[in-house]
């Protein structure tokens, strides 16, 4: 028998250090849990008065405090303990979770508690974003990190498959066991928060606490930074664009209801396969990815992966076939994999660290609004042309936009290995000029 030692040599390089290993339990935690009372809380919201716009104004409640919040909390996780802000947001989850416990004891009649609690939800989603996305680079070393951050998106890919499956189990038993569960889950998130220690430091002077005494302009400008650095660095702006634009206009999850009953007849059981497609997709070519490095240059990988999502979606709105549907869902998921880790690692490797949190929450409001907007997106379409026309329509146009992005982005579109890249000079007070080897500032 192997002993923890021979053990701890099979597992992926990133996760043979304690400290990622445990980070890998928080990201797996916290997905669970918060897709479990995202279950949990649509059916008791929509058992209330039965009406559909009360599950999007949760949605939208959800949303807008990152909308408000992301910006303040970046500059929050680069001027203090990255790891403090990430237990303080699970220690309002756990709150959250255990105040569901008493409204769903007390019969859960009125919408007010849950509109609430879901303002609470995107407050703690604030927080949490910017501090994950920051914390990777401090817990492995460098040359880690594509793999840790493909380790990383399996984790959360894995939450999103298992967390509604268990969270409906749970509820059928009682809603409290659904929310006490996810509480559970918080509590060791938060213990594995604490437990982490940061092995990789930042350079001497970068980092949490820079630049904190600036004057007022400066602070602002501070506060800014993370808008200020994405704009000036071509690669990070195209790659942060075209996933807002693919997920606006490609993704079809809102109208899966419509295809699971309007097109495919499938069933409430079919719906829920349905959604659970894409995840399955992306979790596939997440492990791929853990199990070896992208092979090929990321710029053209990227422009391409985009296009076959487009394509994915255009095959899925015009199958009436269950199993080509899909497959079609699959195929989405897993190249949006590959696009996520092309985009996550070629922030994470070009970000300098005393940006790293003001950058993360502006990508939590690109990706929270390609979300909701693009849900809002879909219903829309759909009702002016059609649930068909709008899903094949909107897989058109997101390749259209992928190949439109070589000519806006070259810079993007002819991006080498990802291994090649190197963190941009950038400071509080200024940023440098552009160099064309990294598609963004001078290379430190």
């Amino acid at each position: 028998m192997l002993g923890s030692s021979g053990v701890r040599r099979r597992l992926p390089r990133a996760m043979q250090g304690r400290d990622f290993a445990l980070f890998v339990v928080v990201v797996l935690a916290m997905n669970l849990a918060e897709q479990m009372i995202a279950v949990a809380i649509g059916w008791q919201v929509y058992s209330i008065r039965h009406h559909a716009f009360d599950l999007g104004l949760i949605g939208l409640l959800e949303f807008a405090p990152v909308f408000l919040l992301a910006i303040p909390a970046g500059m929050l996780v680069d001027r203090v303990s990255r790891r403090l802000v990430l237990a303080a947001s699970m220690a309002l989850l756990i709150a959250i979770a255990a105040l569901l416990m008493l409204v769903s004891a007390t019969g859960a009649r009125s919408l007010w508690p849950f509109l609430a609690l879901a303002v609470g939800i995107g407050v703690a989603t604030a927080l949490s974003f910017p501090a994950t996305r920051a914390l990777s680079p401090s817990l492995v070393p460098r040359e880690l990190l594509p793999n840790a951050l493909a380790i990383r998106s399996v984790a959360s890919q894995t939450g999103v498959v298992a967390g509604p499956a268990l969270g409906g189990l749970l509820f059928a038993l009682a809603p409290t066991v659904a929310y006490a569960t996810a509480l559970a889950l918080f509590a060791v998130a938060m213990i594995a928060v604490l437990g982490m220690r940061l092995r990789f430091p930042v350079p001497p002077g970068a980092g949490p606490g820079a630049g904190a005494g600036a004057p007022a302009g400066g602070q602002l400008r501070a506060l800014l930074g993370g808008i200020h650095f994405i704009r000036a660095t071509p690669v990070l702006l195209g790659a942060i664009l075209l996933d807002l634009f693919a997920v606006l206009f490609g993704g079809a999850v809102a109208l899966l209801p419509v295809f699971a009953q309007s097109i495919l007849h499938t069933g409430p059981v079919g719906l829920g396969v349905l959604r659970s497609a894409p995840a399955l997709g992306a979790v596939f070519a997440g492990v791929l990815l853990v199990r070896g490095a992208l092979p090929t240059r990321a710029g053209p990988t990227l422009i391409a992966v985009v296009v076959a999502f487009g394509a994915s979606m255009v095959v899925f709105g015009l199958s009436h076939w269950i199993v080509l549907s899909l497959a079609a869902l699959v195929v989405s998921g897993a190249v949006d994999m590959v696009s996520m880790n092309i985009r996550t690692t070629t922030v994470t490797l070009v970000t300098p660290d005393d940006v790293r949190g003001r950058v993360g929450s502006v990508e939590a409001v690109f990706i929270g609004a390609s979300n909701e907007l693009g849900a809002f997106e879909s219903g829309t379409a759909a009702a002016l042309l059609g649930t068909v026309p709008a899903v094949v329509a909107g897989g058109g146009l997101t390749i259209v936009i992928a190949l439109a992005w070589t000519a806006l982005f070259p810079q993007l579109a002819t991006l080498g290995k990802l291994a090649e890249l190197r963190p941009a000079a950038s400071h509080d007070d200024e940023l440098d000029r552009p160099d064309p080897a990294t598609g963004g500032v001078a290379p430190t």
